[in-house]
């Protein structure tokens, strides 16, 4: 069983977040929840961005990364739209990485290296018309990501919600989240 550290999005540690988290928990996984929002939740994601914008976007990514040093090395990080950015970054730079699960966002790996490490398995989640995913540019670097990795895959749904994961939000599509969940889990099984 994998031992996961999950990044929330920039509304917070909502209900939906916590869910997920326990889904995984019932497979047997470990996971790890930090809440980078100092306990803030939003009831919309304006509102969360600006309160990531006041901390500071680069802030919010720090307190994901410390989150991981008391935890062991060998874990397999998840984030979840702006929670990408510290998954992302640690699946790249901190040695022990066992995969990383992005999504609805991506950056290019350039971002934080050289590019993404061999040995290191990737799965991103996005929706084809997510004016966020798709509109901003992450698709692009998704599927640049999965070309690079050794072991990449990209899973693209119809619609135009931006965190369609997130049971506890308005924008989640319960069909689409299921076979998400349903990919990570399998994705999970095998790290």
């Amino acid at each position: 069983m994998a031992d996961v550290l999950l990044f929330h999005h920039a509304q917070g540690l909502t209900g939906g977040i916590l869910a997920f988290a326990d889904r995984l928990r019932q497979a047997g996984h470990t996971v790890h929840t930090p809440d980078q929002y100092d306990g803030n939740v939003f009831g919309t994601l304006d509102e969360g961005l600006a309160y990531a914008k006041q901390v500071g976007f680069g802030e919010i990514q720090e307190r994901g990364v410390r989150a991981a040093e008391a935890l062991p090395a060998a874990l397999v990080y998840v984030g979840f739209s702006l929670g990408v950015l510290p998954a992302q970054r640690l699946a790249q730079t901190r040695s022990g990485a066992r995969g990383a699960v992005l999504l609805e966002s991506c950056v290019p790996s350039s971002e934080f290296g050289p590019g993404w490490p061999a040995d290191v398995p990737v799965q991103v989640h996005g929706m084809d018309a997510d004016p966020f995913f798709a509109g901003e540019g992450d698709i692009d670097a998704a599927r640049a990501l999965v070309k690079e990795a050794a072991d990449g895959e990209l899973f693209v749904y119809p619609g135009d919600r931006h965190l369609f994961t997130d049971s506890s939000l308005p924008t989640y599509d319960a069909a689409a989240a299921a076979l998400m969940t349903e990919r990570v889990l399998g994705f999970l099984s095998r790290r």
